[in-house]
């Protein structure tokens, strides 16, 4: 938009113009995301935040008090332990998610309590044999 509204044009009938020409001249061609859905979040409630939002979503990252992210670590360690391919890397995985643990017990970060306490190795152990000598249905 070069030129300016001449004075007693309304000024939607002078903008529905530049618009009608633009897309005369192609201006509207091409643009990213031309023919796609808008976004779902476009109808919520505005947030200031919600670049940093989108950018952690599209980086792959979570934001989670510590005790929260210990708690999903814990429990995808334990899921890993028991479809660990063997008895070793079972072990390795359980014993170094209880190091996590104990020090969260012991020190205790803000945020809500981690309500985990660390795992049996043994028991989680079995748990890995027993599901490779029973059959499954």
């Amino acid at each position: 938009m070069t030129e300016r509204k001449p004075p007693g044009v309304p000024f939607e009938s002078w903008v529905d113009k530049q618009i009608h020409d633009a897309q005369g001249r192609g201006e509207f061609d091409g643009l990213t995301g031309a023919g796609k859905p808008l976004p779902q979040d476009v109808y919520a409630t505005y947030d200031e935040l919600w670049w940093v939002k989108r950018k952690m979503v599209r980086e792959g990252l979570a934001l989670l008090p510590p005790a929260l992210a210990l708690r999903k670590e814990a429990e995808d360690a334990l899921a890993a332990a028991l479809a660990a391919p063997s008895e070793r890397i079972a072990r390795k995985i359980i014993t170094e998610v209880n190091v996590k643990i104990r020090d969260m017990m012991f020190k205790p970060p803000p945020g809500p309590p981690l309500g985990k306490k660390p795992y049996d190795v043994e028991e989680v152990v079995r748990e890995w044999h027993r599901r490779r000598t029973t059959p499954q249905t």
